[in-house]
């Protein structure tokens, strides 16, 4: 019997062999195509999730989604844990919705409580369990089980708050509206205006929205989802910044470079030379391919 499609639930080691299996750098930048929920039984792991340091430790939890650029700073074997990979069309679509599994990518990783962290732990290893040992079960029986079982840690660990990720849940519908715009057409339009009369809301109406649930304006926020895309395509890709900037909507490299100096502090060539100069707990260093899918 194969496998669920659809799903991996690996250790750190089956990472480790999984990733030079496909003959990709496990220490390299990589952008999902998939989520990766990642938690540690015991040690340290370090890693980044778009340029956020996370230092996991006993019983922490992470999870990357797809697009994010996520890499890590210490090797996988100095640390035990689980890590499962799933496609979000894996997950029943009321399960996508109540869980907010396509919002877009938080930051912090989930932290649950003890008595959430004593749930999480159990239905993690009744997940690993099914997913190993099916116990006779046909191939579609078992892969409901691993579904609904993955359903269920999904939604424990989505409905953990403290993040700017339930902003949104708390937000105004003009505010819900103008993220997914943003999420969108920030590489067509960085205008709050555009934004504005498209959704049919008034400029003024769509900046206090954003500042009442996401603390910045409504200029700052597409602005930062566009340092956001910059900075994971001169990570992730051998992109000219010229290309990269002409893919983001700008028109011209003159005007790319100003706003990356403007906003991040340094140019884009300085950003790609210190990122990926960084080097790895085995030595290795540079930019990786996407992983494959699950």
């Amino acid at each position: 019997m194969g496998a669920p499609p659809g799903v991996e639930i690996l250790d750190f080691a089956g990472l480790l062999a999984r990733a030079r299996g496909h003959g990709i750098d496990p220490y390299s930048p990589r952008r999902l195509a998939f989520h990766e929920l990642i938690t540690v039984r015991s040690g340290v792991l370090r890693c980044s999730v778009d340029f956020a340091e996370h230092v996991l430790t006993e019983d922490a939890w992470l999870w990357v989604r797809p697009g994010q650029v996520y890499q890590f700073h210490s090797g996988l074997t100095e640390a035990e844990g689980a890590v499962v990979l799933f496609q979000s069309g894996f997950l029943s679509p009321a399960t996508v919705d109540a869980a907010r599994v396509d919002h877009p990518a938080r930051q912090r990783p989930p932290t649950p409580g003890a008595a959430g962290q004593d749930t999480a732990r159990r239905v993690l290893d009744l997940l690993e369990r099914e997913y190993r040992g099916p116990a006779g079960l046909s191939l579609e029986a078992h892969t409901e089980v691993v579904r609904h079982l993955l359903a269920v840690l999904v939604l424990r660990l989505a409905g953990v708050r403290g993040d700017e990720g339930d902003a949104e849940g708390a937000g105004s519908e003009a505010f819900r509206r103008f993220q997914q715009a943003v999420e969108r057409d920030f590489s067509r339009t960085h205008r709050v205006g555009d934004y504005a009369r498209r959704l049919g809301y008034s400029v003024r109406t769509l900046t206090r929205a954003t500042y009442a649930a996401a603390g910045c304006g409504a200029k700052t926020f597409i602005d930062d989802r566009v340092l956001l895309e910059a900075r994971r395509l001169l990570v992730h890709t051998d992109l000219a910044a010229a290309t990269i900037g002409e893919r983001l909507g700008f028109p011209g490299a003159t005007v790319f470079t100003k706003f990356f100096r403007r906003r991040a502090g340094e140019t884009p060539a300085a950003f790609r030379s210190r990122a990926r100069g960084t080097r790895h707990a085995d030595g290795s260093g540079g930019p990786g391919e996407d992983q494959v899918r699950v």
